[in-house]
């Protein structure tokens, strides 16, 4: 008589409980956090946007190195695509260079091991020999790996003079 295969993991439990234990870990990311953990890490990204912002404006290349990923990718308001070497480079060689930096309206939102933040940044600068101060909107992501957050991601875009667009009408 032959046996159905369901049956033997009903027989023995173990490879069951080993299935399920392997369910529920993949599912862990889509559980929500506690609010109070949320809180937390609401706090430490923000901590940090607040090291690369101080970083940024000092031009610390190892404090910039160690807050981004390996794999970081960014996206500049012209739309220049830089690697985590690129970025690096640039600044050391002091192509780019950002002399203050003010950001508001930030915001983060967390998923799971990824944490979204998108703000506002006053910034007076130079990318070579051009200007590149004024008013700009980004994205920057970060991902937890071996539960360090790094940034593996960064967009800008440059906000345009309202009254400019609407030649002075609101």
């Amino acid at each position: 008589m032959r046996r159905h295969p369901a049956s033997a993991l009903c027989r023995n439990p173990v490879p069951q409980a080993v299935a399920t234990l392997l369910l529920l870990a993949s599912c862990h990311a889509a559980w929500p956090l506690p609010r109070h953990e949320k809180s937390e890490i609401h706090k430490e990204i923000e901590a940090l946007e607040q090291q690369w912002q101080q970083a940024t404006v000092t031009n610390n290349i190892g404090e910039m190195n160690r807050l981004l990923a390996d794999d970081y990718v960014g996206i500049s308001s012209n739309g220049l695509v830089e690697n985590k070497q690129q970025a690096l480079a640039q600044r050391s060689a002091g192509t780019v260079r950002i002399t203050r930096l003010d950001l508001t309206d930030t915001r983060v939102r967390v998923y799971g091991d990824t944490a979204v933040v998108t703000s506002q940044a006053q910034v007076e600068g130079t990318n070579g020999t051009s200007d590149i101060s004024g008013q700009y909107r980004y994205t920057r992501v970060y991902n937890r790996r071996l539960g360090e957050w790094k940034i593996v991601s960064f967009e800008a875009s440059r906000m345009h003079d309202f009254d400019a667009r609407s030649g002075g009408k609101h």
